[in-house]
């Protein structure tokens, strides 16, 4: 490995990182051939290492080298001789036509493919439509481009740098950019304690499952028949609960589409068996739809009994209101939550601009200023006062540098495996405490990555009136509100708050633009506001214009 590198190779550092950690961390993951990889790695002369970095980071794994130009590695084609030489990069891949023209210019395919076509004013794509029927075979660059003199270079290791990075970050949702993004600058993570042993997938069977699932996803959402995939992905039988969720969420989905293809029967088998906390609302919906009200009823009254959150709450009564209906039984009374008040406002029509914007400029006042926050202020204050326990170092909540926030924010257990945590943070509420932690995290802490602070929607002035008129009691009422179910309750909130600070005090305002209507999530956040007492109003806007066109 090489201690010291020029700055302009500043990626390949990175990737040395990688592969440090990966064999520090990782090694008895590590099959033969990613350990003989990471070994010979090493041994490559420096501009050759870094051309195969480059590589791996572009979108590939085809490339010609005339498009390769990096003035830190000089001459591309001497670089990549070595890794040619060590099988990494291959100048013989087969090329399926569509691949091929993918990479051709359009004068360059209508000139190697001039017979065939016939037609000198052809589209890039008429061309490739018309080759695809002639071509179904596959032959290298040079093969099918005698004409061109060009080497074309393709990556032969994508599935194991794929199996690297899944080992690195955990998922595949990542990518080598984080480290360019934290390297400039533009991205900045939270320094947690990472041991050995803090790691996403356990065993190399949770990698090969993991990898597994992803190929079942992608199939998915290429639209493989849902029954050859339903076979495949529950011959996943994992023992990871990382992995496990990943397929349950994939179930879902896939009972999801078997719901919208009325496939009932097929859909319920998928819910039942997936385990998705989303999937047990949907099992009564898709028992109404067969007809099937009986068996309805009573699955959404246990659920009912015993609801994983608010949101199944919400899905379930109506529900139950429409089988009651069905089945002629007496709807019991439910009880009627205080009502938001409502504002009305007829404003002048502005072209591209938001209707929360306009209410906005409409209702600021000097002394009562109005600040589009949506979900961010109250998921900021919440992040800020509760820093520690958001990035407490608890096994299988972070497993590298690159990471926003803990890997187990949505799970159920998030709040209890932290209870305590939160319960230190939330205590300080109870004081003037609060405003200084939360002061002080803004400034120690600004900019970077958090899964609740909005660091571009919150100036210093809004969290000055923030803490100023938002009472404590208020405050936490909303940061348990988001504890008790972080995937539902971190959205839905009211667009505005307008402060009056000289009397300590606000009101939010959901706004409604013409022919918009209430969410579920947005009225569960303005029971939840009425019900503590909140001041909260939903306001609803007409366009003046079309307001007297309709008059007209």
């Amino acid at each position: 490995m090489h201690p010291t590198l020029d700055p302009a190779f500043y990626y390949l550092t990175n990737f040395h990182k990688v592969l440090a950690w990966l064999t520090g961390h990782h090694a008895d993951l590590l099959a033969a051939d990613e350990q003989a990889f990471v070994a010979a790695f090493q041994t490559q002369p420096v501009v050759s290492q870094a051309l195969l970095v480059r590589l791996i980071m572009r979108k590939g794994p085809h490339f010609r080298l005339s498009k390769l130009q990096y003035p830190e590695i000089g001459c591309c084609a001497a670089a990549a001789e070595p890794l040619i030489a060590a099988g990494w990069l291959s100048t013989q891949a087969p090329l399926e036509i569509e691949t091929l023209c993918k990479l051709l210019r359009k004068e360059e395919l209508l000139s190697t493919f001039a017979e065939q076509l016939d037609s000198p004013r052809a589209s890039k794509s008429q061309a490739q439509a018309l080759l695809v029927e002639q071509y179904p075979e596959s032959r290298s660059f040079s093969n099918w481009c005698p004409g061109i003199d060009e080497q074309l270079l393709s990556l032969t290791i994508e599935a194991l740098c794929e199996r690297l990075r899944l080992m690195f970050f955990g998922n595949l949702r990542q990518d080598w950019s984080e480290f360019i993004l934290a390297d400039l600058g533009i991205l900045r993570y939270e320094p947690v304690e990472l041991t050995a042993g803090t790691r996403a997938l356990v065993c190399r069977q949770d990698l090969d499952d993991y990898l597994y699932l992803q190929r079942c996803r992608e199939a998915f959402e290429a639209g493989q028949p849902l029954d050859t995939l339903l076979d495949a992905i529950f011959a996943c039988q994992t023992n990871s609960t990382y992995v496990l969720q990943r397929r349950a969420k994939l179930l879902f989905r896939v009972g999801q589409q078997l719901e919208r293809e009325a496939r009932l029967e097929a859909a319920l088998a998928v819910y039942q068996a997936c385990g998705y906390a989303a999937a047990r609302p949907r099992q009564v919906r898709v028992l109404e739809r067969a007809g099937h009200y009986h068996d309805a009823y009573n699955l959404a009254c246990a659920l009912l009994a015993e609801p994983h959150n608010e949101a199944e709450v919400q899905a379930l009564q109506p529900a139950i209101t429409r089988l009651q209906r069905q089945l002629g039984l007496t709807s019991a009374a439910r009880r009627r939550r205080e009502a938001s008040s409502r504002i009305d406002l007829s404003l002048p029509y502005a072209e591209n601009q938001r209707v929360e914007y306009a209410v906005r400029a409409h209702l600021n006042e000097p002394h009562a200023p109005v600040y589009y926050v949506e979900n961010s202020l109250i998921c900021s204050l919440f992040g800020l006062l509760c820093w520690p326990a958001i990035f407490a170092p608890l096994p299988g909540a972070f497993f590298h540098p690159f990471q926003s926030g803990p890997a187990d924010l949505l799970n159920s257990d998030f709040y209890s495996r932290r209870a305590d945590l939160f319960d230190n943070c939330l205590a300080l509420l109870d004081s003037d405490v609060y405003q200084a932690r939360i002061r002080q995290t803004y400034a120690e802490k600004f900019a970077i990555q958090s899964p609740f602070v909005y660091w571009g929607a919150l100036s210093e002035t809004l969290l000055d009136q923030a803490l100023t008129c938002l009472p404590a009691a208020h405050l936490r009422a909303w940061f348990r509100r988001l504890l008790s179910d972080i995937a539902a309750n971190r959205c839905g909130m009211p667009d505005l708050i307008q402060f009056y600070p000289a009397q300590h005090r606000y009101r939010m305002i959901e706004v409604k633009g013409p022919g918009d209507r209430l969410q579920d999530n947005q009225r569960r956040w303005l029971a939840f506001c009425a019900e503590h007492g909140m001041p909260v109003d939903v306001c609803y806007v007409q366009w003046a214009e079309c307001a007297k066109q309709a008059e007209a």
